[in-house]
């Protein structure tokens, strides 16, 4: 199988060589391609002190080649965007943040034109039947503008994977003995159910706060709740606090920044033949044994259970089959087969329909580039909602 990874020279690539390392023989050419030519020089010399398999090359024609599978985990722009997208909602009383909020919908702005046009070239260059497995935030929407082109794509997350290992570390048992009834939109979901080797824990667990208290959310809340929600919630949940907590905090882009600096010193030293402990730091924490895996589900048909972006189709009732879920899902080499989820509460099937929309408007600004959509957008985002930021935040975002 030839698998191209689009966004190759990201700091990220020796965590995902090393997801392949792991898995012998399903991969046999892994093409890393970038547009940063020093870079990938650097990240690329590490990768291939890892797995001997491993290329390069900055053009994508030849990346794309032949390929069966495309992994596709780029970041328009760079920290330096991330940073833009992380501090200006600030100036206007607002959450900061790459993937949702305003400064998700800048970023999605920035990166569907660019995703979709690769998912072109690979449309052009790679095999019929390849898959485009997309990691690029924001996944949900990036997924979403893929499948509305007729492309063959599912996107990847690591929020359930990390879950689950956190869950299974706990209970002293191995990752694939942890089932999540995982269920919503990417970075929009609730755990409502833990199976243990088919037993369910998950009543136990939020009444252990020093266990779920990590997961970012108020132990109460989650009881209230009866579930475990994406850490990512706590922007809609708690966004007042959060953004008290962003007048005075260091940006998540300063700090990754300095990281990834300190990463590529040491990808430079050339008798480093393994990821080193600070990408631990970086984030995409699982991100290799998540998209390893499920490349190597589709190469073999296995049926493994992963947790998946793809066309909704029936598994969350009361949302539209064209709107793209994050559900567990039985992978083979047809693709993803969503199993059932239980019905969302009223309170989460709320938030799951208002964002959808937002999605919907948030797709057709970043391919017509028309201002009235993107404020009618941000009007839809229920972290922006009110009307009097929406001009002068878009004309900052913009």
């Amino acid at each position: 199988m030839k698998v191209a990874v689009v966004g190759g020279g990201s700091t990220y690539t020796p965590e995902l060589v090393g997801g392949f390392a792991a898995r012998p023989g399903v991969v046999d050419d892994l093409v890393l391609h970038d547009i940063d030519a020093e870079r990938l020089d650097v990240v690329g010399g590490l990768a291939k002190r890892m797995l001997d398999i491993v290329t390069t090359t900055t053009a994508l024609p030849e990346a794309l080649e032949g390929a069966d599978a495309v992994l596709i985990q780029l970041r328009v722009g760079g920290q330096l965007a991330r940073l833009r997208d992380e501090t200006i909602p600030g100036k206007h009383r607002l959450i900061g943040q790459e993937t949702t909020g305003p400064g998700g919908f800048a970023k999605a702005m920035r990166t569907v034109p660019v995703v979709l046009d690769i998912a072109e070239a690979a449309r052009k260059y790679a095999r019929p039947d390849a898959w485009i497995v997309d990691f690029t935030n924001p996944v949900g929407i990036v997924t979403r503008a893929l499948l509305d082109e007729g492309h063959r794509a599912m996107g990847l997350c690591n929020v359930a994977i990390g879950v689950q290992r956190r869950i299974a570390q706990h209970y002293g048992v191995a990752p694939e003995q942890v089932e999540l009834g995982h269920a919503g939109l990417n970075h929009l979901t609730w755990v409502r159910s833990v199976l243990v080797d088919g037993a369910e824990r998950l009543p136990e667990l939020l009444g252990q706060p020093d266990v779920v208290g990590g997961f970012g959310v108020p132990v109460d809340l989650m009881q209230l709740l009866h579930a475990i929600p994406s850490y990512y919630l706590r922007y809609f949940y708690c966004t007042d606090e959060v953004i008290e907590e962003q007048k005075h905090g260091q940006p998540r882009a300063e700090q990754v920044l300095a990281i990834e600096q300190e990463l590529l010193e040491m990808y430079r030293d050339p008798s480093l033949t393994e990821k080193p402990a600070l990408l631990d730091k970086r984030g995409g924490a699982y991100y290799s044994e998540a998209a390893a895996a499920l490349v190597a589900s589709l190469a073999t048909g296995d049926n493994a259970r992963h947790y998946v972006n793809v066309r909704n189709n029936g598994p969350i009732a009361d949302l539209p089959d064209d709107a793209v879920v994050e559900v567990p899902a039985l992978v083979d080499r047809a693709g993803a087969h969503p199993v059932a989820v239980p019905p969302l509460s009223p309170e989460m099937m709320a938030l799951v329909q208002a964002v959808t929309q937002y999605e919907i408007l948030t797709i057709a600004a970043a391919r017509s580039g028309d201002e009235d959509v993107a404020a009618r957008a941000l009007l839809a985002n229920p972290l922006v909602r009110q009307w009097a930021p929406v001009r002068d935040l878009l004309g900052d975002l913009l």
